[in-house]
């Protein structure tokens, strides 16, 4: 059978090996992940989107800056052993019309694909991480990805915190103009998406649920890689 792009066993081919990228990894582990997320607070003080050559794969920006982005993909390849880099740039590369298309670009780039949110949220649900609200109800467990909108329209990511704030709502690890910061602004934007490991995380850091928004002032963050 010819092995086209179109044919069913090409396209069989592709899932079976999208899948097997990653199983492939070592067992995620959310609580892994906070730490990860966690230890950049304090090392990553800046908001720098400008572009930057990179090594490939494991490469990155100086853990003194970065975006949002950057917070995230230190973090699953520090605790859980994730590279994004590697992940999207392989998948984009045999799926490129699955993705976003608003930057312009004719072909994968992995300097910063795997640095804009849109491009996260198309990989994670292509590999089945995304999490559907439940009756209009989002439940966050640690270790979260979770995107949303900064006014005006400014994609975001966060990951969720295994720590509360003392008003009980969960926290987040994000870098949203100051460098990485461990805040409570879950509720401050409108939730564009959520994304989890495939494992369950771990008992002791329950589930918090929240239907709410409450507003707060929005902290300076630039578009750059995002």
């Amino acid at each position: 059978m010819p092995l086209g792009p179109m044919s069913p066993l090409f396209q069989i081919v592709s899932v079976l090996l999208l899948t097997s990228a990653c199983r492939g990894a070592p067992a995620p582990q959310p609580t892994n992940l906070v730490t990860a997320a966690r230890s950049q607070v304090g090392k990553t003080v800046r908001y720098d989107p400008a572009y930057r050559t990179l090594n490939s794969p494991s490469g990155g920006v100086p853990i003194e800056s970065g975006v949002c982005t950057d917070v995230g993909i230190r973090a699953l390849r520090a605790g859980p052993g994730i590279d994004l880099q590697q992940r999207v740039h392989e998948d984009m590369k045999q799926n490129f019309a699955k993705y976003p298309t608003k930057w312009g670009l004719k072909k994968p780039d992995p300097n910063i694909d795997h640095r804009r949110v849109l491009n996260l949220q198309t990989y994670f649900k292509r590999i089945g991480w995304e999490i559907e609200p439940k009756d209009g109800i989002r439940t966050f467990e640690a270790g979260d990805l979770v995107t949303c909108i900064v006014p005006p329209n400014l994609p975001h990511i966060m990951i969720v915190s295994d720590r509360s704030s003392a008003a009980g709502r969960r926290m987040v690890l994000h870098n949203i103009g100051k460098g990485t910061q461990e805040e409570d602004r879950l509720a401050d934007f409108r939730i564009t998406g959520q994304y989890r490991m495939p494992n369950p995380a771990s008992a002791s850091h329950p589930t918090i649920a929240t239907s709410v928004s409450r507003t707060s002032p929005n902290r300076p963050a630039a578009s750059g890689a995002n």
